[in-house]
């Protein structure tokens, strides 16, 4: 298992110097990072200063390798008080000039405010994990109650209804199902609901303190988890009836065990394992999604931010951004990878 586990770690660091790779790319060429720092009205020999500072004057494959050290933890740098002052780093031990230091992981610094790139991006992560948090507990606990049902409903009207309920539920984009309840319950029904059709976590008090509005919460993770409620439902429904025509569901009930014990101590027991690892992969998508969602209720997480970044071009923030949610679905995606190998050990053997 332990092999195993390193072998994820090692494909996940790979995935993510892909990733650097080509965000650092993709981002080449949409304008002078040392204009777009210091604004257009700025003299030139400031602005070839910034470039030099930047490493803007090297060439790309230099940047590249520069952009990579400034984001690894464990790194190589100079040690001066300038670099000391700029990465904050623990130095390990000295090479010459240079040193190896410990340090958070360098971003760079937003174009408009100057502020720290992961000093933004934790700010509004928070809020971002949160809500992708509520959208899959909310999802589990209706997809699981709504599976079981149709599953012991078997072609019934009730059955009939969940399954076309959820098949609509699939078909509906994230930010389309956000406009419209948006639209319904933070707008027009607003006088019963009480809910605002925008509006983040945290927000300003009279007092200009800031304080956590959680009915903020309640329209975007639901608009954010309807299409797994929809994906679980259908899940649980199938491996349900899998299970329960099971040999050992028949003893169950020969040797007198009560319906209630059958299907909730034996059936739906064995029936969560794929359910489960399927809602944690879950994850990485509402996180993802989270950023239409965001938009669309002036929500203020992670995807507000992004888009914002790219509204202003202000690219460091868009590219941490970008880095920040592929770390987090590698993260995610090697935790399936290891509760598929717990769950089911045959998985590690083969890998």
């Amino acid at each position: 298992m332990l092999n195993f586990i390193i072998k994820r770690i090692l494909y996940g660091a790979l995935v993510m110097l892909g990733v650097i790779v080509i965000v650092f790319f993709l981002f080449q060429g949409l304008g002078d990072p040392a204009r777009l720092t210091l604004g257009q009205r700025a003299d030139v020999a400031t602005v070839e200063a910034v470039q030099k500072e930047l490493g803007l004057d090297k060439p790309l494959v230099v940047q590249l390798g520069y952009y990579i050290n400034d984001l690894l933890p464990i790194s190589l740098h100079e040690d001066t008080p300038k670099n000391q002052e700029k990465y904050e780093y623990s130095k390990l031990f000295s090479l010459g000039s240079n040193c190896l230091v410990a340090k958070t992981p360098y971003m760079r610094r937003s174009y408009q405010s100057k502020r720290k790139v992961t000093e933004i991006l934790m700010e509004a992560l928070p809020k971002t994990i949160i809500l992708g948090l509520t959208a899959i507990i909310l999802a589990s606990i209706i997809g699981i109650i709504f599976g079981v049902i149709a599953a012991l409903n078997q072609f019934t009207f009730t059955d009939s209804s969940i399954l076309v309920t959820s098949i609509l539920g699939i078909s509906q984009p994230s930010y389309f199902s956000g406009i419209i309840l948006a639209l319904i319950f933070g707008y027009w029904l607003h006088d019963y609901t009480g809910l605002n059709y925008t509006g983040s976590l945290y927000e300003l008090n009279d007092l200009g303190e800031e304080s956590i509005v959680w009915k903020n919460l309640i329209l975007p993770a639901i608009a954010l988890g309807i299409r797994p409620i929809s994906i679980i439902v259908q899940l649980t429904r199938s491996t349900m009836l899998e299970v329960m025509s099971q040999d050992y569901i028949r003893t169950a009930y020969a040797k007198g065990l009560s319906k209630y014990k059958v299907i909730f101590k034996h059936g739906l027991r064995n029936a969560l394992n794929p359910v489960i690892t399927t809602i944690s992969g879950w994850l990485a998508s509402i996180l993802a999604g989270a950023y239409f969602i965001e938009i669309i209720f002036d929500y203020k997480g992670l995807g507000y931010v992004t888009i914002n970044a790219l509204n202003n071009l202000d690219f460091p923030v868009a590219m941490g951004s970008v880095l920040f949610a592929a770390v987090l679905f590698v993260i995610v995606n090697i935790f399936v990878d290891v509760l598929y190998g717990i769950l089911d050990p045959r998985v590690s053997l083969r890998k």
